[in-house]
């Protein structure tokens, strides 16, 4: 989208990052710097702030963000959600990629540029990190070229010291996310035989956290994530993205300080700084790419250039290919309507879910495998499992009550049954009946479940008797 016409199209045949025989090819981009560079570090900053925090951040006693897959108990924004409440997430991901979607038809790539973790933390902190240890693009390409040496040795040996520190610490920081914070600090302080899967653990989220920001760098969104390749997809000619304004730009060529440029040429000066501070090494002057993140470096290179051209700037700005080509607003399109109807829709019911969800939910099921049991009183049970869930952060007493049959319900181990807050309680009680009154092989009825003498569930089941006490025919 954007390409010009007169341009080679051969760029949309390789990758910037990787040579002819498939090898990774090393990108050491210019140092970035402007109005644009200035307040994506502000928003990364703030958002670093947010992730580091947020294992410390407690809402009701319960973590900010909790992900734990290894219980299945999922927290968000101090709400927990258990497997019984799935279809929960479930509208919390769906929701969550239909805005990707719609933000991402409207604004382009914005998410990748200015809040994916990836870019972040490769941009605003490992990258910072290189310029200040290395030196600039030409410094860090003058190194890694030279023989290794004192000098070589201990720049190279520091920053890496200081990445698998940082990787550390990230490391640690996703745990956290993943375990809560209180397990992360039991893990830090024991040797780590006394807890050998979650040492084990921190150790691989290392390795893999060194890896990508040391070595896979940038190849992490062009060659993995899939977002890039989806954007083809979700983008059309009134997306907003960073685009060159291919007609006032073209045709390019040299000027001359203090030399008026030939009236032919339009306004790019074909200074190459645009693709010297590109992170994924591409030319924006091609058109929308999938390698671009949206990291706005280039449209900073190419203000300061234009400012010293005594040019306008924006010849490279955040605009839609309509922008340029037709000079259009940007304007809301059936598509941006569609989504924005799905959207509204999927949050208004994941309000409707969680206002009507119960704080109590129980599961009742027979005994698999088992049949009716004869007490030494005459009366038959049948054995049942119970797994009760507390959503709120009280402690709770529960209770049963039958419904539809004359018996009794007797929980095995406990009197007074109390579901501790936000836990998950499993148990077995045994339903009672008469012999004399059960008249058939398979009974029906219900069990009414009370949480401080408050009905919150009616859960139907079936009870089984002896086939002898069948009415004969």
């Amino acid at each position: 989208m954007g390409a010009l016409q007169t341009s080679p199209e051969h760029f949309r045949d390789t990758l910037s990052n990787v040579d002819k025989n498939g090898k990774q090819s090393w990108i050491y981009p210019k140092k970035p710097a402007g109005k644009l560079h200035r307040r994506r570090l502000w928003v990364s900053w703030i958002l670093l702030a947010l992730l580091f925090s947020g294992p410390f951040i407690k809402i009701g006693g319960q973590p900010l963000l909790l992900l734990n897959f290894i219980e299945r108990k999922f927290v968000i924004f101090g709400a927990v959600f258990w497997p019984q409440d799935t279809h929960l997430l479930i509208f919390v991901l769906l929701i969550f990629f239909v805005f990707i979607i719609l933000f991402t038809v409207v604004f382009g790539r914005v998410w990748c540029g200015w809040a994916c973790p990836q870019t972040i933390f490769m941009e605003m902190v490992f990258r910072k990190i290189e310029y200040w240890i290395e030196g600039d693009a030409n410094q860090q390409r003058k190194l890694a070229n030279a023989p290794w040496n004192g000098e070589k040795v201990v720049k190279k040996g520091s920053k890496h010291l200081i990445f698998i520190l940082i990787a550390i610490l990230i490391a640690h920081t996703v745990m956290a996310y993943i375990i809560g914070i209180e397990q992360v600090i039991e893990i830090v302080q024991k040797p780590p035989a006394e807890n050998l899967a979650g040492f084990i653990g921190l150790v691989s989220f290392t390795g893999i956290f060194y890896g990508v920001f040391a070595y896979l760098r940038e190849q992490a969104c062009t060659l993995i994530c899939p977002y890039g390749r989806l954007q083809g997809v979700l983008l059309d000619k009134n997306s907003i993205v960073v685009a060159y304004d291919w007609l006032r730009g073209e045709p390019r060529g040299k000027i001359k300080k203090n030399q008026p440029a030939a009236a032919e040429l339009g306004d790019c000066v074909d200074c190459t700084l645009c693709v010297q501070v590109c992170p994924t090494g591409i030319d924006i002057r091609n058109g929308t790419q999938m390698e671009c993140v949206n990291c706005t470096a280039c449209i900073d290179a190419c203000d300061d250039v234009m400012i010293k051209v005594n040019r306008p700037t924006g010849l490279i700005r955040f605009d839609s290919y309509n922008g340029i080509a037709e000079k259009k607003k940007l304007k809301i399109t059936p598509r941006i309507i569609a989504y924005s109807a799905v959207l509204l829709l999927l949050v208004v019911a994941f309000a409707y879910l969680i206002l009507t969800r119960e704080s109590i939910e129980a599961t009742i099921m027979r005994v698999p495998g088992m049949t009716y049991q004869e007490q030494p009183d005459g009366r038959i049970s049948n054995l049942y499992n119970v797994q009760l869930v507390n959503k709120t952060f009280e402690d709770t007493p529960v209770s049963f009550e039958l419904q539809g049959a004359d018996g009794e319900i007797k929980i095995v181990g406990e009197n007074d049954l109390i579901l501790s807050g936000q836990a998950k309680k499993e148990t077995t009680f045994f339903i009672l009946l008469d012999k004399e009154k059960i008249k058939t092989s398979s009974t029906s009825f219900s069990i009414l479940v009370y949480s401080n003498g408050e009905l919150i569930d009616e859960i139907e089941t079936r009870f089984l008797g002896p086939v002898a006490n069948l009415p004969m025919n």
